[in-house]
């Protein structure tokens, strides 16, 4: 159950959350919130693969 939550989560972060990988965003010059929305996709990603 846990893992069906996390890729419906992922699913959900691809549409509603910026990518920016996309915009190749410098992540040495990344603000706060940023670098937060770059850890939660990354840590909703690993959960959901695991």
């Amino acid at each position: 159950m846990k893992k069906r939550f996390f890729k419906f989560l992922a699913k959900l972060n691809k549409l509603v959350l910026p990518s920016y990988t996309k915009r190749q965003l410098d992540i040495t010059k990344a603000t706060k919130v940023q670098l937060a929305i770059i850890g939660w996709r990354a840590y909703v990603t690993l959960q959901s693969l695991d």
